[in-house]
């Protein structure tokens, strides 16, 4: 279901609302998105019932409500978190799509508080861990065009903030360039590895990092 959303283009929080709660697009008010914006992020930390009752302000018996609904609709994704979190206890690590590893000392403490702080951390690892694996494959493939055109004088890597890629770009350049790092981005794992999700990149210009305007 989570896949069908992407594939669809729809806003992601809005369509797991939808989902949650069995209504159409259109009466999908503000607060069911901002509790469905909630848990979609919180499942990045292993957010459980009472940090979802705390971030929503709501009293448990709703938050605990609304949890069992997301997991009921996205049972999928219930079972992913659950085979991470086996194979983490297990291993003692985990590994992003491209095999890069991170450890978790934490599961063999004897304290429950550090057992569940490690259980956390392994769900977030193999999401995040690919997002900084493919921010990185893209950083090179862009750098090995930009030798490719002989354009090394003329662009230049300023940034790299989190999935977003600053580049100072001689003006005459500026069209050009877009396309060909948007497309480069975009492509940086074959379809057949991403369940058919495709990967958005955005892309904005401007005279300075604060004043900048959106590119089609």
């Amino acid at each position: 279901k989570l896949i069908e959303i992407f594939k669809n283009g729809e806003d992601a929080h809005a369509g797991v609302a939808m989902r949650v709660f069995k209504v159409p697009k259109e009466a999908v008010d503000k607060g069911m998105r901002i509790k469905a914006k909630t848990l979609n992020f919180g499942i990045l930390f292993g957010m459980g019932v009472n940090a979802l009752k705390v971030n929503l302000g709501v009293d448990r018996k709703e938050a605990q409500e609304f949890y069992n609904q997301y997991f009921k609709t996205f049972s999928q994704l219930s079972a992913y978190l659950d085979k991470i979190k086996a194979e983490a206890r297990r291993k003692g690590y985990t590994t992003t799509l491209f095999g890069r590893r991170r450890y978790f000392a934490g599961f063999n403490s004897p304290l429950p508080y550090v057992r569940a702080q490690a259980e956390r951390m392994a769900i977030n690892a193999p999401i995040q861990g690919m997002e900084a694996d493919l921010i990185k494959i893209a950083m090179k493939r862009i750098d090995e065009h930009i030798k490719t055109e002989k354009h090394q004088n003329d662009i230049h890597l300023i940034l790299q903030v989190h999935d977003e890629l600053v580049y100072e770009v001689k003006d005459s350049l500026v069209n050009e360039v877009v396309r060909h790092f948007k497309e480069l981005m975009e492509r940086v794992l074959p379809e057949e590895k991403t369940s058919g999700v495709p990967i958005v990149v955005e892309a904005q210009v401007g005279e300075n990092w604060g004043e900048m305007s959106s590119l089609p």
